[in-house]
């Protein structure tokens, strides 16, 4: 049975700060009623990208990547679920739900979210402050719900991946700007994204 909490608690803002891996869903709206368009699911790994800024707000270090889904699909509908999954043996799903806005580089609020990310994993580029920092995806909570998990396996972590911040510290920061105009402009959707 899933438990709905009222708030992020320090157990769950604990269970959060322990998970290598968080998955992203958004969709949009194509039509009247509400549906058409793909549905996106994304992993998201590097455990310093996600923070609790408070029991109601969750937000997370967007890095470039071949698509811009959740951030087209946040521009049109802001819905948003970010799900932690626990793969060690104490079983456990934790979904939060929301709206969500992406925070660019530049805008007025990004300094003061900035500081929630250490500098690391994302080829962040030593003065300048951005790197591979696309965008913080924020998220206004409106539902927090766990459930057991007794069906998702037991995996251990071995590393993490940096072929990520490799790609993204052998790039300029005008590079990685000209990445994101050609291939984070639109979703697969047509929606704007960076565009």
């Amino acid at each position: 049975m899933a438990t709905v909490h009222p708030r992020l608690d320090e157990r769950l803002a604990s269970f959060i700060a322990r998970q290598p891996v968080f998955f992203v869903a958004s969709a949009p709206s194509l039509n009247g009623s509400g549906a058409g368009g793909h549905v996106n699911v994304s992993p998201k790994g590097y455990r310093d990208t996600f923070a609790v800024i408070d029991p109601l707000t969750v937000a997370y270090l967007d890095l470039t990547g071949s698509g811009a889904e959740t951030i087209a699909h946040l521009r049109q509908n802001a819905r948003i679920t970010i799900m932690f999954c626990s793969f060690d043996k104490t079983p456990k799903i934790l979904r939060i739900y929301g709206a969500g806005r992406a925070v660019r580089p530049g805008d007025p609020d990004w300094a003061e979210l900035a500081r929630f990310f250490p500098p690391s994993h994302d080829g962040q580029q030593a003065g300048t402050g951005r790197g591979n920092r696309r965008a913080i995806i924020v998220v206004a909570i409106d539902r927090i719900a766990d459930s057991c998990g007794y069906a998702v396996p037991i995996m251990e972590l071995t590393d993490e991946r940096d072929l990520l911040t490799r790609w993204a510290e052998r790039r300029s920061a005008d590079e990685l700007d000209a990445y994101r105009k050609e291939k984070n402009r639109v979703s697969i959707d047509g929606l704007p994204a960076l565009g």
